[in-house]
Formats: structure tokens, sequence, C-alpha cells
């Protein structure tokens, strides 16, 4: 949790109420972020949306950090945007209505790949169902609020440049005027010893990254088939420059969509300052950078709520999951804890 700039709150933890400064010790001391990730850790939406709207009514969670362990409570108290991302939020839906009679302001970032031949996402929905569930949430919460993310792009011997480009063209037919946006990232495999271990332990063969010469080659072919969509194409932590190809350098949770949505909320709007000045508001852009995230990521900050290996999808590239077995077990306490009735502050307890 790199970012210093959330309030920090001081919460009774039974009923998650702020607590003047100066109250008894065993409350706790939580930050209160504006915008919360929900979650690029696990699938919310797909696993764990009882957990999010019971955790969401006590006033906040609890995270824990991958990388020493610690827990930090996370009040509610000051979020105006709730951003999810999801493979499958079609169990999530229901809660929507919820929400939005609660006026809770949220973005949904939707990764609708294909990779069914090569079975890569073997616990997520059929395509179709997944494609009619982009379409459902679309209408629902508005096609400016959903962004449709394929991520990763990646190549094998049975995943050219141009079979690739045909799948998301088949897609992107059926789904562009529910959306205004595509943002996508090539797979780095030699970066992350993780995924690396994730696709060692499949029996696949061949997958891996592009070469330069395939990315401008695949920008190039998505340039194409974006004279139908007129979708804003964005890539997503990338290094290359693809604005040849009308491909901008882009940010899952954007700054300029956050302001444009939800103008109308002054909290929100007092903390971002979208200023009239356009320097001016580029340099607030650049304060709000997210410095958790990777270096070239372009997203604004929030705080993510998720935890890493809960995640029940399997895909055979995450980043997320140390192993297929440890996630299933972590899902199973979580749904065995729930049938009795317990929902704890953190995913994992």
């Amino acid at each position: 949790m790199r970012w210093k700039g959330w309030d920090h709150v001081l919460l009774d933890p039974v009923t998650g109420t702020v607590q003047p400064h100066g109250s008894p010790a065993q409350h706790l001391d939580a930050i209160a972020p504006v915008i919360i990730s929900a979650s690029r850790s696990t699938d919310i939406p797909a696993l764990y949306g009882d957990w999010f709207m019971e955790r969401l009514k006590r006033g906040y969670v609890t995270w824990k950090s991958p990388f020493d362990g610690r827990i930090l409570p996370v009040s509610f108290v000051n979020t105006r945007v709730f951003v999810f991302w999801s493979k499958n939020p079609r169990p999530f839906i229901p809660f929507l209505t919820e929400l939005k009679r609660e006026d809770r302001q949220c973005l949904f970032l939707f990764t609708l790949n294909n990779y069914e031949k090569e079975n890569l996402e073997p616990g997520i929905p059929l395509l179709k169902k997944r494609i009619r569930t982009f379409t459902d949430l679309s209408l629902l919460i508005g096609r400016t609020r959903l962004t449709w993310r394929f991520d990763p792009l990646l190549l094998s011997n049975s995943v050219t440049v141009d079979e690739l480009l045909g799948r998301i063209g088949s897609i992107g037919d059926q789904i562009a005027r529910y959306t205004e946006r595509l943002v996508f990232s090539f797979i780095d495999i030699a970066r992350y010893p993780r995924v690396q271990r994730n696709l060692a332990r499949s029996d696949l063969s061949g997958i891996r990254e592009f070469t330069p010469d395939e990315m401008r080659q695949f920008a190039s072919g998505l340039s194409e088939l974006n004279e139908d969509w007129g979708l804003l194409l964005q890539s997503c932590g990338e290094g290359i420059d693809l604005s040849a190809y009308g491909i901008s350098h882009g940010e899952c949770i954007s700054y300029d969509q956050v302001v444009r949505e939800f103008s109308g909320d002054p909290l929100l709007m007092a903390f971002l300052k979208p200023p009239d000045d356009p320097s001016f508001r580029e340099r607030r852009k650049r304060d709000l950078k997210d410095p958790g995230q990777r270096g070239r990521c372009g997203c604004m900050v929030s705080k993510d709520i998720g935890c890493y290996s809960t995640c029940m999808h399997g895909c055979r590239y995450c980043y997320a999951t140390s192993s297929p077995a440890r996630a299933e077990k972590n899902y199973q306490k979580y749904c065995e804890d729930k049938e009795r009735g317990i929902i704890h502050p953190g995913i994992t307890g």
C-alpha cells in the first residue's frame, strides 16, 4: 500500500462506525479511500459478491498484504466509486439494483477473452454466455461505465496474430455498441515467475510473448477492425508506441472517465480537483497516478480489497494465484463459513 494520501479514521470493529480520535485502543486504525478496486487480485463479482455486500453494510473490510501478510482495515466512509474487475459478473448483477438504490457509484472492467480452444480459462462460462452477460450489464449500468478488456494477449502454437485478431473481431462485432472502450495488454511471462510456474503446471506448450513486430502487426489489424466499431483503443502498461494505429497508452481506472461519469458528485470532484486548465489537469492526473502498480500503468490511485490465491477461474497464466489447490482451499473455507452465517472482514478471514 504505497499511496499515502488516504484519510485515516478510527473504527468500531463491531459496528464499523467511525469513532472520534482518542477512542479506546481496541478501535481499528483504518484508511478511508475514495476509490475502491474490487479487485485485481481475485474475481469478487463472480465469487465473493455476498462477502462484498455484507461488508459494505458493515462499513469496512480488512485487506491482507500479499508481501508481508500485514492486515490493513479499509473503511468505506469516504468511498465514492467502486471499480469492479471480473471475467464473470453474472452472479453480481442482482446486487447492482441494491447498489443503485443506495446511490453507490460503480464502473466495471469486464475481461472478455476467447481462449476456449486452448482451455486457458477453465473456470469461467462459455464465451456465448459471457457475451450475453456483457450486453446485459451494459444495459443495466450504461455503456460508458463498462470497459471491455482483452487481457492478456498471448501467442502459442495454435494462436497466431491472425487467429487472435479473428477471435477479437468476432467478439467486437457483437459487443462494440455496448461499450466505448477496449483496453488490452500483451502477456509478460519472463517478468513474472508465478506466471511461468502456472504455465509450466499446465499441459499447454508454445505459449509465448509477442515480439515488437508482432505487436505492431496486431495493432494494425485491430485498427482495421475498429473502423467498424469506433471504440477508444488503449494499451495497458505497455512501453511500445502504437499511436500510429490509433491506439493510445491508457489506464483501466481512468481519471478522465471518472471525472466525466461522476461530475455531479461534489465530494469526488473535490478529491479529483478537475480544473478547467488542461495543463493543471494533467498535473493532477500525475499526482493521482497509482504508485502501487507497474511503472507504465496509467491507472489512477485506488485501494484494492481483494486477496491473492482465492480465485477459482483457474486461468493458466494467472499472476495472482500461487496454486490451484491453495485457491480451492481458500474458496472452500469461505463457502463453509458462509453456510454457517460467518462473513469475515477479509475474504480469507
